[in-house]
């Protein structure tokens, strides 16, 4: 058998070439010609799946690296008999890493105590859960908006998006893009949407850019109808609005699900979906190779200190999402060469802390972080 991977997928070399042949090229080289007579493709989501590509071609089956499939003409791969998977959740643990780095920065740069805080969470999936699970821990009101969850599980654990922008300070938009239907998310932020804010909250993009109309957000912080706006997703990437980014409080490369962790387990979801359609015998193989972080340990004395300012130094040590958005605004016309060469980031689980004078409470809720804790 033949499987085209995309060259951008982490970790994954080796993985197939005792099975079949394996050819590695970046998306924009996956051609109609390439894959005429493959088997598979594992991909990202540079490389547009639809008829044009797959036409008469011998593809049985497309893995995405990714938890967006929107790179993926689904319909026309259910037509022609072409199965797919996505990998969702498995960047879940870099997004939430990267909004507590936000928050903390937030924080700092308002001199505000979380705990006094609401925040919206507008979809609760495997990200939008981990947010939700975080900022609890950090003594936040939490509000939960999602709608298909509402329809499943009944009205106890969610709220309307209606009462979430009555009641938030801060909202954070986790939704996959959906361009129609009863859940459409695109441009689900757009001049109403703003205009019917009631609390001035701080509005945090990481899922979609197309979830948020660009011309209407930046009305909205014109007219003051919101405090700030954090992006790390945009529309027209990576041709952004670069009238946008400056008036951005925090703005990064559609990066926030950049984590090597998130990385590594989305090629591991790949290699197994794969695996397990073709029955290739690769059961126990893991990603190798993953990149440690520059300083694992985290040294903290929390004398003096509270407990939101002890969060922030860990946080803040394993990802400070000061340096990325630096980098970004330095250079933004780098958008793609800064996602493709993004340095080395661990999520939680990969740092201990060596912790003196912390209290046992403020030492639990960093273990359930993720957060290996040694006390001193």
């Amino acid at each position: 058998m033949k499987i085209i991977i995309d060259d951008k997928i982490p970790y994954i070399k080796g993985a197939f070439e005792n099975v079949a042949e394996v050819i590695y090229l970046p998306g924009s080289k996956t051609t109609p010609e390439v894959v005429r007579d493959a088997d598979a493709i594992i991909t990202r989501t540079r490389t547009i799946c639809n008829e044009q590509l797959l036409a008469g071609s011998t593809v049985k089956f497309i893995a995405t690296a990714t938890i967006g499939y929107d790179h993926i003409d689904t319909d026309y791969c259910d037509r022609a008999g072409i199965k797919w998977t996505n990998a969702p959740g498995c960047n879940s643990g870099s997004v939430e890493q990267y909004i507590t780095s936000v928050l903390m920065v937030l924080a700092e740069t308002k001199n505000i105590s979380l705990s006094n805080l609401c925040i919206g969470i507008v979809g609760v999936g495997n990200v939008g859960s981990k947010v939700a699970r975080v900022c609890e821990l950090l003594g936040m009101k939490v509000l939960l908006n999602d709608p298909p969850r509402e329809r499943l599980e009944g009205l106890d654990k969610f709220v309307s998006l209606d009462q979430i922008k009555q009641r938030a300070d801060i909202i954070t938009l986790h939704v996959p893009l959906n361009m129609k239907g009863d859940d459409a998310t695109y441009h689900l932020a757009d001049e109403f949407f703003f205009k019917s804010l009631r609390k001035r909250p701080v509005i945090i993009n990481s899922c979609r850019g197309e979830v948020i109309h660009t011309e209407a957000v930046k009305k909205a912080l014109i007219d003051g109808d919101i405090a700030s706006f954090v992006c790390d997703c945009w529309e027209n990437e990576p041709d952004i609005d670069l009238e946008l980014l400056e008036m951005t409080s925090l703005a990064t490369p559609h990066i926030a699900g950049y984590s090597k962790d998130g990385k590594a387990t989305g090629t591991l979801m790949s290699v197994k979906a794969v695996n397990n359609f073709f029955q290739l015998g690769l059961d126990y193989w893991r990603p190798e190779g993953v990149e440690m972080p520059l300083q694992s340990l985290i040294k903290i004395d929390g004398a003096g200190f509270n407990e939101q300012q002890i969060i922030a130094k860990a946080v803040l040590h394993t990802y400070n999402i000061r340096n990325d958005d630096a980098i970004f605004r330095n250079n933004p016309d780098d958008f793609e060469k800064q996602r493709g060469d993004y340095p080395a980031r661990r999520e939680f689980p990969a740092f201990t802390i060596e912790a003196k004078s912390v209290s046992p409470e403020t030492i639990e809720k960093l273990k359930k972080m993720g957060f290996d804790v040694i006390e001193k």
